[in-house]
């Protein structure tokens, strides 16, 4: 496979995450075909500062890519600007990206998806991002390999620069463009919390770029590729990272083949969205079940 994609990688103040996340990514097929950037942020306070280190040494040592560049900020910019900053430099410079946080345990064939999919939707402009991750969905036999889908997952993604220069981080003019029937399309009929996300960015009380991400490509009537089974599971909710509390809702089994179908007509899987939307409605179990896991993450 020819002209892969550089693969973004975002480290911070974990070592042990980024250690495992490093051996899953370095097993893969193409990753020694792979040019991997490191993206090291700086610590934001005293305390991080030996943990920062530590992750500093581990990544200095990486090998087992066609090469790899570590980029070390100076100051902390926090993560929203991490993956901005280094997704717009890796697609003026490449064209396209793949991108991973230091949380991330990847299936051997995660690469190859992600380059197979790249280049076999370069030129598909309603097709916005690849994802890796899908939800631990039910009664999905009938479903293909892939599916395509509304919303974005940010736990192992890919897009374009033609996609990307498409990111509009103003939240205001976000959200100024959704009315009452894109409300509800856009937080998949009520079912997850997107608006809110949107709403809490813009009265500061998170910081994704992810929720603008998805935003961005839902306003320009863009879809996500998605794996029927998922090819990442996300080892950060430990209450480790700066944004994620301790769940365990979104644990997945990685797919441990190769994906071989991928969808030809560029247009959301009703039945997959259905599956989505039935999953997310009844993903926090019972009021019991809540219950029990908030008064676990307040002791913990």
């Amino acid at each position: 496979m020819q002209n892969l994609a550089p693969i973004a990688l975002f480290v911070y103040n974990r070592p042990e995450h980024t250690r495992r996340t490093l051996k899953f990514l370095k097993a893969n097929l193409l990753a020694d075909e792979s040019r991997l950037y490191i993206f090291a942020d700086a610590a934001k306070t005293e305390n991080e500062e030996e943990n920062v280190a530590e992750v500093a040494d581990l990544i200095n040592q990486v090998d087992g890519f066609k090469s790899v560049k570590i980029i070390k900020q100076k100051s902390n910019l926090g993560l929203a600007k991490s993956i901005i900053n280094g997704v717009t430099q890796l697609t003026e410079s490449y064209g396209k990206v793949i991108v991973f946080e230091d949380d991330l345990i990847s299936s051997p064939y995660t690469l190859q998806y992600f380059n197979e999919a790249l280049s076999l939707y370069q030129n598909q402009d309603k097709l916005m991002h690849i994802s890796a991750y899908m939800y631990p969905l039910v009664g999905t036999d009938n479903l293909p390999d892939t599916f395509f889908y509304r919303a974005v997952h940010s736990w192992g993604w890919a897009t374009w620069k033609t996609a990307w220069d498409k990111f509009n981080p103003d939240i205001d003019d976000l959200i100024a463009q959704f009315d009452a029937k894109k409300k509800n399309e856009f937080s998949i009929e009520g079912k997850m919390n997107f608006w809110k996300q949107m709403l809490e960015f813009k009265n500061g009380k998170n910081n994704s770029w992810a929720i603008r991400w998805y935003a961005s490509v839902f306003l320009n009537g863009g879809l996500s590729l998605n794996p029927t089974k998922s090819l990442i599971n996300n080892i950060g909710h430990d209450g480790t990272g700066v944004h994620s509390n301790i769940e365990f809702m979104y644990n997945v089994k990685i797919h441990q083949q190769a994906i071989k179908n991928f969808p030809q007509e560029i247009v959301e899987n009703k039945t997959a969205y259905a599956l989505v939307k039935n999953y997310l409605a009844v993903r926090k179990g019972s009021i019991f079940q809540r219950l029990l896991r908030f008064m676990k993450q307040k002791m913990s």
